[in-house]
């Protein structure tokens, strides 16, 4: 029985031992700052052109341009933060004459125009626990996030309505620039130029409840289109380089 517990006892450390050592040789990920740049795709209703969705916002694929860091605390479990703008473009002159159609069908009026100016701008502020698998010169990023989107500008909309009865009717919706919680999550993969510089693909998608429209104009009476809040979400595809440190 001793002699048993005596062979076990070699096992186990030398499996401890050798389990620690292999945890020694694993390549540890590097702390890092980068700069990415890409496309930002507005994704549920945030991208809907849809004029009977109160919800809908009319936004386009547009650019995105930020910075991105990741902070090791443990081997290779971090906190990731990225900051960055995103322009999704204006309404369209189809998207317009989409909603005043809409409009005119709505009131039951003889003419319906819409002018929208301004465009859809955001900065987004995110960060959250990062684990990285590093095989070779690859490291795969996983994240997932919570933080701050904050509208520098949506779109002013103005509908006029002309008919005979009431030809100084009209409705604006006006430019917002609101702040909201968001929260997602991200996945990047990263190729190692040197012992100091890496470049990588990053997908990243976030979400949020959205910001709260303001409207002028006479009192909503529960007829036509009327948008109090505008959910905002993208995933957001860049290429980037990093900094390693």
């Amino acid at each position: 029985m001793k002699k048993n517990f005596t062979i076990l006892s070699a096992v186990l450390i030398t499996l401890f031992s050798l389990n620690a050592k292999a945890q020694d040789e694993v390549t540890q990920a590097k702390s890092y700052l980068g700069l990415i740049g890409g496309y930002s795709t507005p994704t549920s209703n945030f991208g809907q052109t849809n004029y009977s969705n109160n919800n809908a916002g009319f936004a386009k694929k547009g650019t995105t341009l930020g910075l991105d860091a990741g902070i090791y605390l443990y081997k290779n479990l971090g906190i990731g933060i990225t900051f960055s703008f995103q322009d999704q473009g204006e309404l369209s002159g189809a998207d317009a004459q989409n909603l005043a159609n809409g409009y005119l069908t709505s009131f039951g009026k003889d003419e319906a125009n819409v002018t929208a100016v301004n465009r859809y701008q955001n900065i987004n502020l995110m960060a959250g626990p990062q684990y990285s698998f590093l095989y070779k010169k690859f490291t795969l990023d996983l994240r997932a996030s919570a933080g701050l989107i904050k509208s520098m500008s949506t779109p002013f909309i103005g509908v006029v309505f002309d008919n005979t009865a009431n030809s100084a009717t009209y409705l604006n919706q006006l430019k917002s620039g609101g702040t909201t919680f968001a929260y997602g999550g991200s996945l990047g993969l990263r190729y190692s130029l040197s012992d100091s510089w890496d470049i990588g693909l990053k997908c990243n998608y976030i979400n949020s409840d959205g910001i709260k429209i303001e409207n002028s104009g006479p009192t909503y009476t529960g007829v036509g289109r009327y948008q109090t809040k505008l959910p905002i979400s993208e995933i957001q595809t860049t290429l980037g380089i990093s900094l390693k440190f």
